[in-house]
């Protein structure tokens, strides 16, 4: 007959693999972000957007970007920012506030389904310029070109750098003048290539990419 002891070691060697597999941590998965409502979004912007950057994103007013086609990431970035007061902004930052995570999300999803609508260049005696510095940079100076970010078309890459394209002149001209000037400081890339253009480059560049397609 098997002492006590001997029992008590059998039923500890055969409890062992249990209770090293009830203490083997499993990793968690990982935490994926809830998918946009593209219903939510559409009614979200209507009510809190559309009054400045239209019905479809289109803004028709130069001092308000064109918001449709965006990618949504920069958009979702941008509103957090306005949230945070990181990007400097009275009118934006009351819109911002009231929205949460899902309500940005949403709004940034719908507006970036919106297809934007094309722009055009105004100055002919600027254009060559800005396509030259759009194109190949200010080497001298050490100014990259735009292109290398925004890509030839001005279409942007997607949760890097924004879409271009179209926008207002007036509207890419007074962001890249705030940059210049440590007014808007949400993005150092931008702040150190903005430094080193004058108002004749920025004014050129503004409206040449307003003409891009």
């Amino acid at each position: 007959m098997k002492s006590i002891a001997q029992l008590f070691l059998v039923a500890a060697l055969a409890a062992s693999p249990l209770l090293a597999a009830a203490n083997t941590s499993v990793p968690e998965a990982p935490a994926t972000a809830a998918k946009p409502d593209l219903a939510k979004g559409e009614a979200s912007f209507g009510a809190v957007c559309a009054a400045c950057h239209a019905a479809d994103g289109n803004s028709g007013t130069p001092a308000n970007p064109k918001l449709a086609q965006q990618h949504p990431e920069y958009l979702v970035k941008q509103l957090q920012e306005f949230k945070s007061g990181k990007r400097a902004n009275p009118i934006m930052a009351g819109m911002a506030g009231a929205l949460s995570e899902s309500d940005m999300r949403n709004i940034a999803y719908w507006v970036s389904s919106k297809v934007a609508k094309p722009g055009f260049a105004k100055d002919k005696d600027t254009v060559a310029l800005g396509e030259r510095i759009y194109r190949g940079g200010i080497a001298d100076r050490q100014v990259p070109a735009c292109a290398g970010c925004h890509s030839p078309n001005g279409a942007g890459i997607p949760s890097q750098y924004p879409r271009l394209s179209g926008q207002h002149a007036e509207y890419a001209a007074a962001q890249l003048t705030a940059f210049r000037d440590g007014v808007r400081k949400n993005n150092n890339t931008m702040t150190q290539v903005a430094a080193k253009l004058n108002d004749r480059e920025i004014k050129a560049l503004a409206d040449y990419v307003a003409g891009l397609r």
